[in-house]
C-alpha cells in the first residue's frame, strides 16, 4: 500500500540526506539477490533511524530483527564513542551477507550480530538499553515489548516497525487473519501502556515510537 504519491515519495528522499555509499550498495545487493527485499528499511526510512540514533546519542541499542543489517548499520551512526549495537535474528542463510557488510562498516567493533531465538536470547542480556528496535516475527511483537521494556532506560526509546501493516490496519479484519489482529493489539496495548508515551509515525509501514516514562 502507498501511502503518499509515488512523486512525492521521490521528492522527500532527493530533499533527505544521501545514504552512506555502504548503505547504497547494500540496497541494491538486497534488492538483486534478498528474498522479499520490501522488508529492508531503506533510504527515507533508514535516514529516519539514523537521526533518532544521532539526537539520542545511544550507548546501548538492541535491534530485534536484522535481516540484511541496512536498519543496523543506520541506528549506529549515532553510537557514543564507547557505543555498542546488538542485534539479534534467526535466519542463518543471511549471516554471511550480513557479516561481510559488518565488516567494512566503520562500526564492525561495534556491533554484536547474533544468530538465533531473540525470545530466548533477550532474557539473557543484562545490558540497559537507550534505544531498542523490534522489527521481526509479527506474531512476538508483544512479547518481544514485554521483555524488553524493563531493559530500556528511563527516557529511552522503542521504535517498532511494520504497525500500520500495509494500511490493514483500518480494513475489516478477515476471520483468518492472525498478523493484522497481532498487530491491532500491540498497537493498543502499547497506546495504553502507563509506563510510556507513544506516537504511531505514518512512515513506510508505519513505526511506532515509544518512549519510557
Amino acid at each position: 500500500m502507498e501511502f503518499i504519491a509515488a512523486e512525492l515519495d521521490d521528492y522527500v528522499c532527493k530533499h533527505s540526506s544521501d545514504e552512506p555509499a555502504i548503505l547504497q550498495e547494500l540496497n541494491r545487493e538486497t534488492h538483486l539477490k534478498v528474498l522479499q527485499p520490501r522488508m529492508l528499511s531503506g533510504h527515507f526510512q533508514g535516514r529516519l533511524l539514523s537521526m533518532i540514533s544521532k539526537m539520542a546519542r545511544p550507548e546501548r541499542i538492541l535491534e530485534i530483527g536484522t535481516y540484511t543489517g541496512y536498519s543496523a548499520l543506520c541506528l549506529a551512526e549515532g553510537l557514543t564513542e564507547n557505543g555498542k549495537l546488538i542485534t539479534i535474528d534467526v535466519n542463518e542463510e543471511l549471516e554471511p551477507m550480513v557479516r561481510r557488510y559488518i565488516s567494512k562498516s566503520d562500526f564492525k567493533d561495534r556491533i554484536d550480530y547474533r544468530i538465533g531465538n531473540a525470545m530466548e536470547l533477550i532474557p539473557e542480556l543484562e545490558e540497559s538499553f537507550d534505544i531498542v528496535f523490534i522489527d521481526a516475527d509479527k506474531q512476538n511483537y508483544l512479547n518481544y515489548y514485554t521483555l524488553v521494556f524493563d531493559k530500556v532506560k528511563p527516557g529511552g526509546l522503542i521504535l517498532t516497525d511494520n504497525v500500520l501493516w500495509s494500511g490493514k490496519v483500518i480494513r475489516e479484519v478477515k476471520a483468518n487473519d492472525k498478523e493484522t489482529k497481532i498487530i491491532l493489539e500491540f498497537n493498543e496495548f502499547v497506546k495504553n501502556d502507563p509506563r510510556a508515551e507513544t506516537i504511531l509515525l505514518p512512515i513506510r509501514d508505519g513505526i511506532m515510537l515509544t518512549r519510557k516514562k
